[in-house]
């Protein structure tokens, strides 16, 4: 990692060629634009890598005056406070106002953890703060890498379709935007290399106890495979699972209605696909918790069959209405 040793403006100094500010634009505006209004302050996630660090400066030249960062610091290695006020240093070379917003990860699956106390410090940061929408550096290695992992895990439409390019941060109703899913990792390292930045290395990126790294590894010797091909599978199947949750809506005002005490009914006239949705919020509506899928079809396969089943605190049976979806009794001590 190198400090840069002077201010840096990518704009003034034309450290940019103005032709990638123009894509960045584009595309920034174009999924802005579907999440709200393309306007305000973008927030800017940057960690120090490659990635993000691509981002901000991507980001500074086509928003100038109009982009905050944040680095999280996870607390999770030594370097993480060093690399933080790196992160600081280039952003008051750029004129981005910049925080570091110290973190706690809770027990657990590490990476999983780490990431919920970083979009929740995000999110705090950006309401604080008046952020429009958040940025976040993921690509289209990062999208390929995605759908491998989620197809080695057997997922459904909705894994398969991988990271979003709109979405929301979690918690909040803040616009998260990922303006790069079309970009290449090469692309953004070429950024930084142009700024005359040495990016942050994350080891953790190279550990292959996490499945991510195995994966990227296999990937980086596999020149057989398109990587941007990959990725924009991962868009097409993101379209299907947009029109799989109209159908599912439009199921739900058709086929479940509100029962006694509580409870709810439904009949079931779509494919299984859709059905299968319509369990799932069921379960989520009257449990108060996402369900696992491997359970949904659990219960979706019992009451074809004509057989009551239990998912969460539910009981579920067949009817000659329709599925019943009940809380289950409490349970004397």
């Amino acid at each position: 990692m190198t400090r840069p040793g002077r201010r840096l403006s990518a704009i003034d100094a034309g450290l940019l060629d103005p032709a990638l500010t123009v894509r960045f634009a584009a595309a920034l505006k174009a999924v802005w634009r579907r999440g709200g209004a393309a306007d305000g302050v973008l927030g800017v996630a940057v960690s120090g890598g490659p990635d993000s660090l691509g981002l901000l400066l991507l980001a500074a030249a086509a928003l100038p005056g109009r982009v905050e960062a944040a680095t999280v610091d996870h607390g999770l290695r030594a370097e993480s406070a060093a690399e933080a006020a790196f992160v600081a240093e280039i952003c008051a070379g750029l004129g981005v106002r910049h925080e570091t917003l110290s973190v706690t990860v809770a027990e657990g699956n590490l990476q999983s953890e780490a990431r919920a106390a970083r979009y929740a410090a995000l999110g705090d940061w950006a309401a604080r703060r008046g952020i429009g929408a958040l940025a976040t550096a993921h690509h289209a290695d990062d999208q390929a890498e995605t759908l491998l992992l989620r197809l080695n895990r057997a997922s459904g439409v909705a894994g398969l379709a991988g990271v979003r390019a709109v979405g929301r941060v979690p918690g909040t109703d803040l616009p998260l935007v990922r303006p790069l899913l079309d970009w290449r990792r090469a692309d953004l390292a070429e950024v930084v290399r142009a700024a005359g930045l040495e990016a942050v290395q994350d080891p953790s990126n190279d550990d292959a106890r996490f499945d991510r790294a195995r994966v990227r590894a296999a990937l980086a010797g596999a020149d057989w495979l398109d990587v941007a091909a990959v990725a924009e599978s991962a868009g097409h199947l993101a379209e299907a699972d947009a029109a799989l949750d109209w159908a599912t809506a439009r199921e739900w005002r058709e086929g479940v209605k509100p029962g006694a005490l509580g409870s709810y009914v439904y009949r079931p006239s779509a494919p299984r696909a859709i059905a299968l949705r319509v369990l799932a919020l069921l379960v989520a509506k009257l449990d108060g918790a996402e369900p696992r899928g491997s359970g949904v079809a659990r219960v979706f396969d019992a009451l074809v069959a004509g057989q009551p089943a239990s998912i969460g605190n539910l009981v579920a049976r067949p009817t000659p209405e329709g599925w019943s979806f009940n809380r289950a009794p409490a349970r004397r001590n």
